[in-house]
């Protein structure tokens, strides 16, 4: 046996004493920093955990233990799962480890203890291999979402020094064991074949030293384990502790649902957020929750363009803040050791974000998609601001400004609102809300946003338009499609005045409205409501901007103002059904406007979603073939936003003749056209149009239709299409058209 200590001698207890001390000591600091930190998170508006409860494929379990969004990445998220349950099963090879250190080389009563010691060393050998291939990823791909440098790579180094300790411990157990004691080799892969490098290095059977490697190594295990466990809530490897916490209390509201602001509350000194106070706890769990796995910034379009926004240092920024600000608030340093000689944080460095602007000259970093000009490549914005967050010395982090300072407003303008972000992120964080927030103060507090962003706000708030047109001509397109169309769409005014109120709203929206491109899909739209035979009108004139622009640049005031002057003209009419053509305003009604009033019962309806039914139920038949071949471009607001990705597609395989061919983002993972968050309305000034990535990557599949069933969308698609000089041979079209088309025989 390792040695014949019995629990009578004086070393006995000095290794027991010494073993509870460290144990004790790491532990308490663990304790303490956890602690801390839920302090700093507390400094937030007070928030209201209540258990997530999604739909099943969405579910705790299957996020948590099932690695859903991790595996995503099959080569990183297949490494992950042999990090997390080689934890877990190496948590009881650790007790028993250290169980024999401590009484004399005893086993633990384990039952079929040969195949545990055997699973234990297997999945040893496979955490330490999945080490080295993390290292390799992080330094020898070099993939462009990874960190890299030293803090990077201190997990490494714990986790692999956990492995080899374990393994060299073993090892020498092996060989302070006689022949007779020790397990069979079969149930050895790893120590056995150790053992007997040891001896022929000279470290004999039964010998002192091997008796001295135990020692030596079963102490080096436990002091890297403790030192480990320390480091964990200090590091982004928090997010052990606080992922299942922020998985378990993920909101239960639809995705991306905006908060509103109690505009009303005289008692409120400020709207949006424009301290990190401001935020909520719940948000600054986000932050202590984030891995830092880049997934979110992969797949963000502002990043891939050379803008300054990456979701993934967004979050870490806020956290850092966070953390400062807390300390110097509470006066209790963040960090142990050092928090025990160092009572009061210092106040005289802080984080800050420099003045930097990544250099974009697009071409491929090994990742890029789309052809020539218009590859994706997240590499300037990954460095710039690797290199632009930095400790600055003399400044104090009272004296900061979370905007501008902390988080710079290009960052803030160059957001979409797509989602993709927290569509990939494993940990449930959530971007675009602290985004929005943070618009919200500048629009609201500062009058602070981009001169054309200010000029369709205003063109909102006086015409209900982002063009400033006049709101007389909003009903135009009603004479303009029955003079080609041949249908008269009625509207709720006139079908109130005879007593007889539609079944269906037909919500026109700001683009069907005005834009003559939009038009010519709202068109078709009622050619095939007409032949379905459904009953519908339209508000004409009383209609007004859904308001989904403003409240995306920050103007809560404006949209709540056109939020509830809508909603009185819904309930005025008894409206029970409405359609619309635009995702923007159908996530708007669906989701946000319940919040001011809208009756939960009024069925909101995509037009996609309604067509597929019509076809679903023979009301519209498909008739002529349509011999295209189609790629879908997928509207964040009605896939990502709304979980509807199968409507567009279900018509278009109802057409003749059409064939799909799926770009590689797709789907869940679409990339966005650029259009939303109120980009349609701001000029792109930095980096690659967004616009024409996307439809870069759509040309890839060689289509000869571009589909989508967004006013907006089509609007990107189109551009991009003429700035590649493509739009002879490839046309941008609405699914609707498409299969007007095949209804009807004659294109709209």
């Amino acid at each position: 046996m390792i040695t014949s200590v019995t629990v009578l001698t004086p070393v006995f207890w000095v290794r027991w004493g010494v073993f509870l001390a460290l144990v004790g000591f790491a532990v308490w600091m663990f304790a303490i920093v956890i602690w801390r930190r839920i302090g700093y998170m507390k400094l937030g508006v007070p928030s209201e955990f209540v258990r997530y409860k999604p739909k099943r494929k969405d579910g705790f379990g299957g996020e948590m233990f099932g690695h859903r969004r991790l595996l995503n990445d099959l080569r990183s998220g297949f490494m992950h799962l042999i990090y997390f349950y080689g934890f877990i099963m190496l948590q009881f090879g650790a007790i028993d480890l250290i169980w024999k250190g401590l009484s004399g080389g005893k086993r633990l009563p384990i039952p079929l203890y040969p195949q545990f010691s055997l699973s234990q060393e297997i999945t040893t050998g496979l955490v330490f291999a999945a080490v080295l291939y993390g290292a390799y990823r992080r330094y020898g791909e070099k993939l462009s979402r990874l960190k890299r440098g030293w803090k990077p790579s201190l997990v490494l180094w714990f986790i692999g020094s956990l492995m080899l300790t374990i393994m060299f411990t073993l090892a020498f157990e092996r060989l302070t064991e006689g022949k007779e004691a020790a397990l069979d080799t079969i149930f050895a892969p790893i120590s056995e074949p150790l053992s007997q490098l040891l001896n022929i290095a000279g470290v004999e059977a039964q010998s002192q030293l091997a008796h001295v490697g135990f020692e030596v190594f079963w102490w080096l295990h436990l002091l890297v384990l403790l030192g480990f466990l320390v480091y964990v809530p200090q590091s982004k490897h928090f997010h052990l502790i606080t992922a299942p916490v922020n998985l378990w209390f993920r909101r239960n509201s639809p995705h991306g649902r905006l908060t509103p602001l109690d505009l009303e509350n005289e008692e409120a000194e400020t709207f949006g957020a424009g301290k990190i106070e401001h935020f909520s706890q719940k948000q600054n769990l986000d932050l202590y929750a984030c891995v830092e796995c880049g997934r979110c910034t992969n797949v963000c379009p502002a990043t891939s363009t050379g803008k300054l926004l990456s979701p993934m240092h967004l979050i870490v920024k806020l956290r850092d803040h966070l953390t400062e600000k807390g300390a110097a608030i509470t006066s209790k340093s963040p960090w142990m050791p050092a928090g025990l000689w160092q009572k009061k944080t210092s106040v005289s460095y802080a984080h800050v974000m420099g003045a930097v602007m990544p250099t974009w000259e697009g071409g491929d970093d090994g990742e890029g998609e789309g052809n020539s000009s218009y590859r994706t490549n997240i590499a300037p914005t990954m460095a710039v601001q690797g290199a632009a967050w930095g400790i600055r010395e003399g400044s104090k982090v009272e004296d900061l400004e979370l905007i501008r300072d902390v988080i710079t407003e290009d960052e803030l303008w160059a957001c979409t609102t797509c989602r993709n972000c927290e569509e990939q992120c494993p940990v449930g964080n959530e971007h675009v809300d602290k985004i929005i927030d943070m618009r919200r103060y500048l629009v609201l507090m500062e009058g602070k946003l981009p001169s054309d962003g200010q000029r369709a706000l205003q063109n909102i708030e006086r015409q209900s338009n982002p063009w400033g047109l006049p709101r007389a001509e909003r009903a135009a397109w009603m004479e303009e499609c029955e003079s080609k169309t041949g249908i008269r769409v009625k509207t709720m005014q006139e079908c109130k005045t005879s007593g007889k109120l539609p079944d269906v709203l037909l919500w026109a929206g700001s683009m069907g409205s005005y834009d003559s491109r939009s038009r010519r899909v709202l068109f078709d739209v009622v050619r095939l409501l007409m032949r379905a035979g459904v009953n519908f009108a339209t508000l004409g004139q009383e209609e007004r901007s859904s308001g989904d622009t403003a409240r995306r640049i920050g103007n809560e005031l404006l949209f709540q103002e056109l939020c509830k002057e809508n909603i009185e003209t819904l309930q005025r009419y008894g409206v029970k059904h409405i359609v619309t053509t635009c995702p923007h305003t159908f996530n708007t009604f669906k989701n946000e406007y319940p919040d001011f009033g809208l009756s939960t019962q009024v069925k909101v309806e995509h037009h996609t979603e309604l067509l597929a039914r019509l076809l679903q139920e023979g009301r519209l038949r498909t008739k002529y073939a349509l011999e295209e071949r189609v790629t879908v471009h997928d509207s964040c607001y009605l896939g990502r936003y709304n979980d509807t990705y199968e409507a567009p597609r279900s018509l278009l395989r109802a057409i003749p003749g059409v064939t799909i061919e799926e770009m590689e983002r797709s789907g869940a993972n679409g990339m966005c056209c650029g259009a939303g968050g109120g980009l349609m309305w701001m000029e792109d000034h930095s980096g690659s149009r967004i616009n024409y990535a996307r439809t870069a990557q759509a040309l890839e599949v060689k289509p000869s239709v571009i589909s989508s069933a967004c006013p907006y969308c089509l609007t990107m698609m189109e551009d991009g299409l003429k700035s590649m000089s493509q739009n002879d041979s490839v046309t941008a079209r609405d699914v609707a058209e498409m299969l007007a088309e095949s209804v009807f025989g004659l294109k709209g």
